[in-house]
């Protein structure tokens, strides 16, 4: 159970430090089999979770939100292996966006992965009033409609700012391919977005 300190600090608005040892106190529970710990974590970190997969593998449906809960079943089972070497929500993360990645590898072999240029070919396509689909398309929007490995590529540089060596270690690629995917992202989102710069 939570120590007194603990909880404590939940009534209060907790400091950074405080957030974090509250996270490790019910990693800590959860790792001992405490189902209500656990829950805690998920609902303290399932926004946060949902987000960078669905950034990532692109879309706020049920694939993201399939992937989210697999991510949080992956992290149940690694928890009693779990070493607080990192804080607990970065170790959430870390697991999320390695989710989302084993996702796009997968794709990879089929055909959603491979057809990137079906996508791009859809890109300038107009609505049914005759505009250009971009004029009305949010950013996130934007960077859902981007191939997968572009996308892939800017989130994890743009958003979780990760080296080129991170990415293309963790993507199967050669350094120089993922600059060059993202900048053919930021070339994407500029025209989607109606930037032109």
């Amino acid at each position: 159970m939570l120590n007194a300190a603990v909880s404590e600090v939940l009534t209060e608005a907790p400091s950074a430090d405080a957030v974090a040892e509250i996270d490790a106190a019910l990693a800590r529970d959860a790792a001992g089999g405490d189902g209500k710990a656990f829950a805690s974590l998920y609902q303290r970190h399932a926004g946060r979770v949902h987000g960078v997969i669905a950034r990532l593998v692109g879309g706020q449906g049920a694939r993201a939100e399939d992937l989210t809960q697999e991510a949080f079943v992956r992290a149940w089972q690694a928890l009693p292996r779990f070493r607080f070497e990192s804080a607990v929500s970065t170790w959430l993360h870390r697991l999320a966006v390695n989710t989302a990645l084993m996702e796009l590898r997968s794709r990879r072999s089929g055909p959603r992965w491979d057809a990137e240029d079906d996508t791009l070919d859809r890109l300038d396509v107009p609505d049914s009033a005759g505009h250009g689909m971009a004029l009305g398309m949010d950013l996130q929007r934007a960077v859902d409609s981007l191939p997968p490995r572009a996308r892939a590529v800017l989130v994890l540089h743009d958003v979780e700012g990760w080296k080129h060596e991170e990415i293309a270690a963790e993507l199967g690629m050669a350094v120089g391919s993922s600059k060059a995917q993202l900048h053919r992202a930021r070339q994407l989102l500029r025209g989607r977005l109606g930037d032109g710069t």
